[in-house]
């Protein structure tokens, strides 16, 4: 008996990619119980995980602007945040979606960091009762291995030209002028941030300590200082951007089916990767 059972462990692990796209193949082709008879006139744009490219996202706000049956757009966020020009490209655009149809964003884990920048020109922001909201602030780390290398016997050889091309070396530690270099560009940047946030969130600049200076609040803290309008579930959200749309009967976007199940397929690889990026590498 547990030769036969071997033998079929053995042959799934032989062709386990072959299974693999006849599964895919099934997804890609199974009808579907009814076919949509109306045009979907909502639609959900998922910012999960860490924000390294903006490229995806972008994509589908743009398609989401150019299509005119789509009358409103659901925001869904749960990321830690991320580099700091693929978060500032999604904030500009939903901004400027915002101009033509209303976005509604909502939190529905973690919307901190460089996803909270990507979500304030949103009509409105609703926040899930257990979301974290906030940390507005930057970031910029490197390690010192100068030690570690001496022990080794590695020694680093550097031509360069610009007193501040070796800024933020992890070869030896920086020197007070690098230093300074680094606080200032990352100074100018959380100015950058801060200045966004006050003027889509319309809240006073010269109050930013109480909700910027990288606070991290719970959903109805985070009410309070102003950074969402409303604590509630992806229910009411829903809600909300169909009376934003002036939708009676909502019809939601589908994503075709290999979309989906790569999407379901990686989702747990990505919320194990966010525990790991957030407040550790996120540069936003």
């Amino acid at each position: 008996m547990f030769k036969k059972i071997g033998n079929a462990v053995k042959w799934i692990g032989d062709h386990f990619k072959g299974l693999l796209f006849l599964l895919i193949l099934l997804i890609v082709f199974m009808p579907t119980a009814e076919a949509p008879l109306k045009k979907a006139n909502l639609q959900e744009i998922k910012l999960f995980g860490p924000i390294i490219s903006a490229e995806k996202i972008l994509k589908q706000i743009e398609e989401a602007k150019k299509d005119s049956n789509i009358k409103g757009v659901l925001l869904n966020v749960n990321s830690p945040g991320g580099a700091v020009p693929p978060s500032i490209e999604i904030s500009y655009a939903i901004r400027d979606l915002q101009k033509s149809k209303p976005v509604i964003a909502y939190a529905s884990g973690i919307m901190a960091s460089g996803s909270y920048y990507s979500s304030i020109y949103a009509q409105q922001i609703i926040a899930n009762p257990g979301a974290i909201v906030g940390s507005i602030g930057v970031i910029m780390e490197s390690a010192d291995i100068e030690d570690l290398m001496r022990k080794i016997g590695v020694k680093p050889q550097i031509v360069k030209e610009g007193t501040y091309k070796e800024a933020g070396t992890f070869t030896r530690q920086w020197t007070p002028q690098e230093r300074a270099e680094l606080e200032r560009l990352t100074k100018d940047t959380y100015d950058l941030f801060v200045s966004d946030v006050a003027k889509a969130r319309k809240l006073d600049i010269n109050d930013s300590k109480r909700y910027a200076d990288a606070h991290i609040f719970l959903a109805a803290r985070a009410k309070e200082v102003g950074l969402v309008d409303t604590v509630g579930t992806i229910t009411q959200a829903k809600e909300a951007l169909q009376k934003a749309a002036k939708v009676t009967k909502p019809i939601w976007k589908k994503k075709d089916k290999l979309e989906s199940f790569m999407e379901e397929l990686t989702s747990k690889a990505v919320m194990e990767l966010q525990s790991y990026f957030y407040g550790l590498k996120a540069v936003l």
